[in-house]
């Protein structure tokens, strides 16, 4: 079993995902947890060039290749194995980022990072996104670092992912899990429990 959670920065995902894992563990699986990008030692090099290096000049097809290469080494290397052996696999972030971050907020042709994402994960999907949402201010003023170079584009930019993943979400309901966001911890936390229950049901 495959989970991902996404949504834009500042909205609890590693609380969340922190939870949840302890939820799986309690239900006796196990459990292994992934960033995207990153997760392998190519991922994490890659990640430090699409995150860190707000220095570095980059257009977009080449940001959302890069993305997608450390994509298809996640899926080959960690995510495929893992499902292989019975364990249940809790990524932050997946595909969905991609197609809402450099297609919707980005300019590029949603469709066409989709195509280009078909290619990198090779079959591989969640079962259920956890979408967690909440509104683009409230969440930027929960960030308590210097940004990252996505955070860094601005509170328009971070508007238009938010609408992005939405727009995903209306299109897939039965894998994109909305969940609101701006209520407290445990009632966060039982709406994703319910979500996966029914997975196994």
């Amino acid at each position: 079993m495959f989970f991902s959670f996404d949504g834009i920065d500042g909205v609890g995902k590693s609380t969340q995902m922190r939870l949840f894992r302890e939820w799986l563990e309690q239900r006796g699986n196990a459990v292994t947890v992934c960033r995207d990008p990153g997760g392998t030692p190519l991922g994490e090099a890659i990640r430090g060039l699409l995150l860190d290096r707000i220095d570095l000049a980059m257009q977009p097809r080449a940001e959302m290749l890069l993305y997608m290469a450390a994509r298809a080494q996640l899926v080959d290397e960690f995510i495929r194995p893992a499902i292989e052996q019975g364990q249940v696999v809790v990524s932050d972030r997946f595909l969905l980022a991609n197609i809402v971050y450099q297609g919707y907020a980005g300019g590029l042709v949603v469709d066409a990072v989709r195509a280009v994402g078909k290619i990198a994960v090779d079959g591989v999907q969640p079962r259920l996104v956890f979408l967690l949402d909440m509104d683009v201010d409230q969440a930027l003023s929960r960030i308590q670092r210097p940004p990252d170079r996505m955070e860094a584009r601005g509170r328009d930019f971070m508007q238009r992912v938010r609408e992005g993943f939405l727009s995903e979400a209306a299109l897939c309901p039965e894998q994109i899990k909305v969940i609101d966001a701006r209520r407290d911890i445990e009632s966060v936390q039982a709406d994703i429990r319910r979500h996966a229950a029914s997975c196994w049901s």
